[in-house]
């Protein structure tokens, strides 16, 4: 067959729609929208394969709007201004608007978001955007201000495995197959909560099976993924793959390695703004307190590819990433924070020290806010030891340095400030 699978079973109705039942199950605010006939614009956020475009059609449909779609790939502001004519031609006294579906909106400029502003602001269209990027860095301010944001999240393993079983029993050519599902891990985690990524896998490996029964396990997933790279990868759908590659190698203090998916994310035509966000999050997360300027000079890095653009922007990218990858590791910042959010789930809204609360006002102070607050700077060093803690996490620690030259030097300052209050 020449249509995908993927496309062979794109839902029709909310009822067929698999997942996000935080925005389209009983009672759920899109839902709600959608039946009350009231559809604000929207950007759909989240990754690939969940949902997105499926939605969207969705909704005109059971809406019986007009459908107009425009990928931000390939289409400029000309393209925008003459389907926005088209939709006004569309618009016959109390007919609802017509739907303007803008994929991958993130990577429409500047000038290619004012266009459609009028259009928003006036009530022409309803706009639905998807992203695969937080629309907060990507869409301008006054588009964004005029829709809403919903977050799509990735397909849950019983979400996935409700759809195999769905593509299995309702698929045209797939129920005339003897298929055999023994082991489902390999499918699911080359899935990665990819609603269509897992259906295209399923093609991939039935069309490449000539003897029935079609087993499929574990060993021949990843074969069959292996023999077929190039047609796995054929929409691009390798994007967070990649991105994955050059995050590990970053990580894993290999220069080498990290310029080549660097490399391969250029080559690609990958958002430049993108990868320099990523290296923002490597910084603090992986190099951390090791050394602190890393951070500075990656966001020193988003701040000029911005202004740059490509082509030299590779360079700066390269210059940052060689930088990362070279530097000394630590991700304690990244783990004293999980540890204590931890903390904040298991134990609630502890009572704040009445030593550390504001008083602006009498009563406040009578109240005892603020008394016995000992102001570090009236103290020799500027310290002096004090309780910060809800008094039920009294001596407990969250941030543990680690061993390397910069933070040695914080793990000797703190042992000398708290003598033994911490075990460091």
């Amino acid at each position: 067959m020449n249509i995908p699978l993927a496309e062979r079973l794109r839902p029709q109705t909310l009822d067929q729609y698999i997942g996000q039942q935080h925005l389209v199950g009983e009672g759920a605010i899109l839902r709600k929208a959608i039946e009350n006939g009231k559809v604000p614009s929207f950007i759909l956020w989240g990754p690939p394969g969940v949902g997105k475009t499926t939605l969207a059609r969705i909704i005109s449909n059971q809406l019986k709007r007009p459908f107009f779609s425009l990928s931000a790939i390939n289409s400029g502001v000309k393209d925008i201004r003459e389907t926005i004519a088209k939709a006004k031609k569309q618009q016959f006294f109390s007919q609802p608007n017509p739907i303007l579906f803008i994929d991958e909106i993130h990577r429409f400029s500047k000038s290619q978001q004012d266009a459609l502003l009028g259009a928003v602001e006036q009530g022409i269209i309803t706009l639905i955007g998807a992203t695969t990027e937080n629309p907060s860095f990507e869409v301008i301010p006054a588009l964004l201000s005029r829709a809403q944001v919903y977050v799509l999240n990735p397909h849950s393993k019983e979400e996935l495995l409700k759809l195999l079983h769905h593509a299995l029993e309702n698929d045209e050519f797939l129920k005339d197959k003897n298929i055999e599902i023994q082991e489902s891990e390999a499918l699911l985690q080359h899935a990665g909560g990819d609603a269509r990524k897992l259906l295209n896998i399923i093609e991939i490996v039935v069309n490449a099976t000539t003897e029935e029964p079609i087993v499929i396990n574990n060993e021949t997933v990843t074969e069959k993924l292996q023999k077929n790279i190039a047609l796995y990868d054929k929409s691009g759908e390798m994007h967070y793959d990649i991105i994955s590659a050059f995050i590990k190698s970053v990580r894993g203090s290999d220069p080498n390695a990290a310029v080549y998916w660097l490399a391969r994310m250029i080559e690609g035509g990958e958002d430049v703004k993108f990868i320099a966000r990523r290296l923002i999050i490597l910084a603090a997360e992986d190099i951390g307190l090791a050394n602190p300027n890393a951070l500075l000079l990656a966001n020193s890095c988003f701040q000029s590819v911005h202004v740059i653009g490509l082509p030299e922007a590779r360079i700066i990218l390269s210059e940052t990433t060689i930088y990362l990858a070279c530097s000394a590791k630590s991700n304690s910042a990244y783990t004293a924070i999980n540890q204590a959010q931890k903390s904040v789930r298991q134990t609630g809204n502890l009572p704040i020290p009445l030593s550390l609360r504001n008083a602006p006002t009498r009563l406040m102070k009578d109240l005892g806010y603020g008394k016995n607050y000992k102001y570090a700077h009236d103290f020799d060093g500027n310290f002096t030891q004090h309780d910060f803690l809800p008094e039920e996490l009294h001596g407990q620690k969250w941030y543990e340095p680690q061993q390397n030259p910069q933070e040695k030097g914080l793990r000797e300052r703190l042992k000398r400030w708290w003598k033994g209050k911490y075990t460091y």
